[in-house]
């Protein structure tokens, strides 16, 4: 299953700021936090607190916000289904990204070890 033009521009336009609330709330319901949030979108985007705190105060869209990050070279590991796609199957590199994003959430709100969401063994 592949993505939509449709899909990929609606992926673009989103800002961050937007769904930065949801990702804490899910990952704080399921006993986890928000350092451990941030470590792993520090890990996938190379963005320090400072950065990503300036991101979500312009509300930079995923299209922005990406084009900022210094995307992490073991990325490409991260692979699933999210959200109705298998992530090493969609072709437009944005929304791949962001379907990375959302993958480490998911992993994070699940309880899986932060050494293996952050692909270190």
């Amino acid at each position: 299953m592949n993505t939509s033009p449709e899909h990929d521009a609606r992926m673009a336009k989103m800002t961050f700021a937007s769904v930065y609330p949801h990702y804490v709330n899910k990952v704080e319901r399921k006993g986890r936090t928000k350092a451990e949030l941030h470590q792993v979108i520090t890990w996938l985007t190379g963005f320090d607190e400072l950065k990503l705190q300036e991101l979500i105060d312009q509300k930079a869209t995923f299209k922005t916000f990406f084009g900022a990050a210094n995307l992490n070279t073991n990325a490409h590991l991260i692979t699933g289904v999210i959200c109705g796609y298998r992530i090493e199957e969609i072709e437009t590199p944005l929304t791949k990204q962001v379907r990375f994003l959302d993958k480490l959430v998911d992993e994070l709100a699940k309880g899986r070890k932060m050494e293996k969401i952050l692909r270190e063994s």
